[in-house]
């Protein structure tokens, strides 16, 4: 029975929009189709221009843009931040047992996706709002604004369906992983390869280029391979993104395995893993979603009451200044308040500058993944009592204790909420101490790229696994 809260969006659940689950199997050529055919249609929608938008120099909000998926001054202006920020706020709802949910009842279920969909559309309508108000866009006449906010709730609510087509069967994983790895993939490439130029250091954008061109003229390499003018891509960036691809797909293999056996096929036992990064890289993207979001309303204060520092309640909150970005261009940066603390340093440079501001930023992120990946446990049925109870309606037990749920509960407890603290800590870690070092498409960017690309993998093992062996299909969850 739905509690009070969700209750409330019964009668919106006829109203809202969605896509409908496929009534057959579908299958993996298929799935790969409908999954390109989103991916085809975010890059399109990352390249058209907002009408009536002018931007200038700065973008207030470049630390976003690659962990949400947005593009300055097109239809992906706001990304998935708007529906990353409504999941999170009603997981934590759920987690806090604020709000009523039982995740095992498809009623409820049903009734959580519609208030998602709710929340999210509240959140682009807000959102969009504050970018006008905030004259993020430099837009004064009214029409032009509602013509701006019109094409951002379309946008925004394009994404969303083109996020649930995949998660209802017809593609493979998740669109808003999709987006996230699509983005962090232009932005590597970007970083590496880019010919535009010359930026303010005399050279090209990209590092490998601009290593050649440093090269060629004769000039010292040591600004090329670790600080180059206006936090430009630099080789030692390139290499830590490297390391961090391959700490990540490591950490990603490695896991306690718990012995089972399946009554259904005359005993036939394996192993059922428990992986070090249990619940993955959702704390990362709830963390990044909370952070980005006192970055922006902090930037948006700031910009529209406070461009003097001199407001001391909104100091608390985040002070900036307007500082050269290289090739005569301007960039907005932190300088204190609680912002100053949430947005990572991005090189060795700022770190030295300001140790003190690197350890609590890493405190910060380690802290609030742990407080996500155990959040996460019981919202996302990831806990020891949901597991339990799937192995065992699945017909699994562990040899040498009786096929119920209370022992193989007891046994999961000894080992997953370890494992999910761990993996917090790890994906905190990875993702503050990775930017420190300039990566490209940031630390949690690469960090949540890989974890994607890894369930991808999985993903496609698994159907073509279920596409040869029929049989096996309900065992895989297909």
């Amino acid at each position: 029975m739905a509690g009070r809260f969700l209750g409330m969006f019964k009668p919106l659940s006829r109203f809202m929009f969605e896509v409908k689950p496929p009534e057959r199997r579908v299958g993996l050529n298929e799935k790969l189709f409908w999954t390109a055919i989103a991916l085809i249609l975010y890059l399109v929608m990352s390249e058209i221009p907002l009408f009536g938008v002018g931007v200038g120099e700065e973008d207030p909000f470049r630390f976003l843009r690659v962990i949400f998926a947005s593009r300055r001054g097109t239809l992906m202006e706001l990304g998935i931040g708007p529906i990353v920020t409504a999941g999170l706020v009603l997981q934590l709802l759920a987690g806090s047992g604020m709000v009523s949910v039982d995740f095992s009842n498809p009623e409820d279920r049903g009734l959580f996706t519609v208030a998602s969909k709710v929340f999210s559309l509240l959140f682009i309508a807000f959102q969009a709002s504050a970018y006008i108000i905030g004259g993020v866009f430099q837009v004064t006449d009214v029409r032009v604004s509602i013509i701006i906010f019109i094409q951002l709730l379309v946008a925004g609510v394009v994404l969303m369906l083109l996020d649930e087509l995949i998660q209802k069967g017809w593609g493979i994983g998740s669109g808003i992983s999709l987006f996230i790895m699509a983005g962090v993939a232009q932005s590597i490439l970007w970083s590496t390869l880019s010919p535009i130029g010359p930026m303010g250091d005399g050279f090209s954008y990209g590092a490998i280029v601009a290593l050649f061109q440093t090269l060629f003229s004769g000039k010292s390499l040591g600004n090329v391979f670790f600080n180059r003018e206006g936090n430009l891509p630099t080789m030692l960036g390139l290499f830590a993104t490297i390391g961090v691809f391959l700490v990540v797909i490591y950490m990603e293999g490695v896991r306690v395995e718990l012995p089972i056996s399946y009554a259904g096929y005359r005993g036939f036992r394996g192993r059922y893993p428990i992986k070090l990064l249990y619940v993955s890289n959702l704390p990362v993207i709830f963390a990044a979603a909370l952070f980005a979001n006192i970055y922006f309303f902090s930037q948006l204060l700031w910009s529209s009451y406070n461009r003097n520092n001199t407001n001391f309640f909104l100091n608390l909150l985040g002070m900036y200044d307007t500082v050269p970005a290289g090739n005569g261009q301007t960039q907005v940066v932190p300088t204190g308040g609680l912002v100053y603390y949430v947005i990572s340093p991005r090189n060795l440079s700022e770190v030295a500058s300001d140790p003190t501001r690197a350890l609590i930023f890493t405190g910060i992120m380690v802290a609030f993944c742990i407080v996500f990946s155990i959040t996460w446990l019981e919202v996302g049925g990831l806990g020891p009592r949901t597991v339990a109870k799937q192995l065992v309606d699945s017909g699994m037990q562990i040899p040498g204790f009786r096929r119920s749920q209370r022992p193989i509960e007891m046994i999961l407890k000894r080992y997953i909420p370890v494992v999910a603290v761990l993996g917090g800590i790890i994906v905190g870690l990875i993702a503050s101490v990775a930017d420190f070092f300039g990566v490209f498409g940031s630390g949690m960017g690469v960090l949540l790229s890989v974890g994607i690309l890894y369930q991808y993998y999985q993903l496609l093992m698994q159907e073509q696994v279920a596409e040869m062996y029929p049989a096996l299909r309900g065992l895989l969850g297909g």
